[in-house]
């Protein structure tokens, strides 16, 4: 019983930890600015067509480029976090079936 408590202690402080990878860097950096794909492509469709508005506006505006670049990375960890646990569990499932077969 008592290595199970230890292990959640671990887990929740790596959560924690990861939270605050996360949440730092929009505190400290408000101002910071990254041209990315999206700036660029905003650049080129003014060029085309000055007078194009946007149909859609971003529900949080992050505070700076940086910030959208993190927030984007983090989301990519997450979800191929998630992707490889699942793939992992099918596959010991998969391996656990084949044992109890033979």
């Amino acid at each position: 019983m008592e290595q199970t408590t230890g292990k959640w202690k671990t887990v929740v402080i790596l959560f924690l930890i990861c939270v605050l990878i996360a949440v730092l860097p929009l505190a400290i950096n408000r101002d910071s600015e990254f041209g990315g794909a999206d700036g660029a492509a905003e650049e080129a469709i003014s060029q085309i067509d000055p007078n194009y508005e946007a149909w859609a506006d971003p529900v949080l505006e992050p505070p700076g480029g940086e910030t959208e670049s993190l927030l984007f990375c983090l989301q990519a960890a997450i979800g191929s976090g998630i992707f490889f646990y699942c793939f992992g569990v099918m596959r010991e499932r998969h391996r656990h079936q084949k044992e109890s077969n033979s």
